[in-house]
């Protein structure tokens, strides 16, 4: 839970990029909403197209075609669940509307954008060979965190972790990214190349937003009051 001073107009940039990810979610193959994309083997094949066209294959990108160098943009709106598209989406929600309110909208899209652009292209640099499909928000979404940890260190943040049973304990912001940072490197370590989370795009898109964060606004004073009273409060 973060308490923050509400702009007249709200968070438009992260309310818009929310909306993006969950109509792209929608009205895809994935879904399940729309019926005209078939069942059992003609979805699966649907589905499959659909990643390739819109997602991240590392071997194209090394390759440098135009479609290709598109696909790091692209792949920032596509999910391959539900699961998948509500946990960025949360986690975008909670803390997207601070880092855009101290960065401004249009810096903080063109922030979101090109971090999440450079995230999945190292990823993709350091799995050239790769011809495994990779989507999702992650490495933009792991910038902002980045970016939060620098502005907003002392945030409070109300965090469930499973060790604990799930209670609702508040943490000041550098303990909680700092916790899951480090759970993204160790499970960086012991992650192969094959299917699964691209770890690696986490922890560039958290070091590079937490690097923008330092080099723009470190001669500016960080936000005083980390808990003032607001209309609203946000909760992952």
């Amino acid at each position: 839970m973060i308490k923050w001073r509400k702009a007249a107009d709200g968070p438009v940039v992260t309310y818009g990029l929310i909306g993006l990810c969950c109509l792209a979610f929608l009205v895809s193959p994935l879904s399940g909403f729309n019926p005209g994309y078939g069942k059992g083997d003609t979805l699966l094949a649907t589905q499959s197209a659909y990643f390739e066209r819109w997602g991240v294959i590392p071997v194209n990108l090394m390759h440098g075609t135009a479609h290709a160098l598109l696909t790091p943009l692209t792949a920032l709106f596509v999910h391959g669940s539900w699961v998948h598209l509500l946990g960025n989406v949360l986690f975008l929600y909670v803390f997207g509307a601070m880092a855009e309110e101290r960065m401004g909208r249009v810096r903080f899209a063109l922030f979101y954008l090109t971090v999440g652009y450079f995230a999945l292209f190292v990823y993709a640099a350091a799995n050239a060979d790769s011809d495994q499909t990779l989507v999702g928000a992650s490495g933009a979404i792991s910038g902002v965190l980045g970016a939060f940890l620098y502005l907003f260190p002392r945030a409070r943040v109300t965090s469930l972790f499973p060790f604990l049973l799930f209670l609702p304990l508040r943490f000041p912001a550098w303990i909680v990214l700092i916790f899951w940072f480090g759970l993204q490197w160790m499970a960086a370590r012991g992650a192969d190349a094959g299917p699964g989370v691209a770890y690696l795009a986490h922890l560039v898109g958290f070091g590079t937003g937490f690097l923008y964060a330092w080099v723009r606004y470190w001669r500016t004073d960080r936000v005083k009051d980390q808990t003032a009273a607001t209309e609203g409060e946000r909760q992952p």
